[in-house]
């Protein structure tokens, strides 16, 4: 037997997450798919860095599992993209020791997220980024990034359907929102994510941007620990993985 890592990305608008679900397409399930193909009948399971919901995208996504074939890396490569369809695509495989483990031995995950920042949406950009057509305070919305960064309980940030035991505690190595012409792209890259972590703290930071809080009103949220004293979440599909470091 061999460990191998992969590094994939995937468009998620057409699946209904990463994790497998009867009768429901999800990238897991294609993977696993197409190695019970390669493995002739014999199942395969695969162990993501992290689950990412319906429509939320990879650039970076990483998995491992256990083979007994020794194929040449390159050849795994060619093979598993032949098998997958065009909307995930291996970008690396490589061998690594038998106790390596995607997810356990995470060191620090990059997520992104995209607002589409313009009076009318862009159709073909509704599945890729989040159409938010009000007025923003970019400069308000920057100093809230510096409350989010370093270590705090993102209990408030994390939802109230999360099944995460134990410590809400994460570090927060940066937190940053830039524009370029219509894109808003926020930067988030820490130790560890809460469920809707993400996507709960954009749209804080979008009611930042409109003048509904304040910047130092993060320390009062992060304070609660309450998922109830924040709005709605951030749809999905403005959402990346976009990078894995271990």
């Amino acid at each position: 037997m061999q460990r191998l890592k992969c590094i994939l990305q995937y468009d998620g608008s057409g699946f209904s997450g990463f994790q497998i679900q009867p009768g429901k397409r999800t990238v897991q399930g294609i993977l696993e798919n197409a190695l019970l193909k390669m493995h002739k009948g014999e199942p395969v399971r695969i162990h993501p860095s992290g689950r990412t919901d319906t429509g939320v995208h990879a650039k970076g996504q990483t998995i491992h599992f256990d083979s007994p074939y020794s194929i040449p890396l390159y050849n795994w490569k060619q093979a598993l993209n032949t098998l997958l369809p065009d909307d995930v695509y291996v970008k690396q495989v490589e061998t690594v020791p038998d106790t390596f483990h995607a997810r356990y031995d995470v060191v620090e995950k990059e997520y992104r997220y995209y607002v589409y920042h313009k009076e009318e949406p862009d159709v073909f950009k509704r599945n890729y980024s989040y159409f938010f057509p009000y007025a923003l305070d970019l400069t308000a919305m920057q100093a809230a990034c510096r409350y989010l960064e370093g270590t705090h309980d993102f209990t408030t940030f994390s939802s109230a359907k999360a099944t995460t035991r134990g410590s809400k505690q994460r570090t927060l190595y940066q937190v940053s929102c830039e524009k370029s012409r219509s894109e808003i792209e926020f930067i988030f890259r820490g130790s560890g994510f809460l469920y809707n972590m993400v996507r709960i703290i954009v749209g804080v930071l979008l009611d930042i941007g409109q003048g509904r809080r304040k910047p130092a009103d993060i320390d009062v949220l992060l304070s609660k620990r309450d998922r109830r004293a924040v709005g709605e979440t951030v749809p999905s599909q403005g959402l990346y993985l976009w990078r894995v470091t271990y």
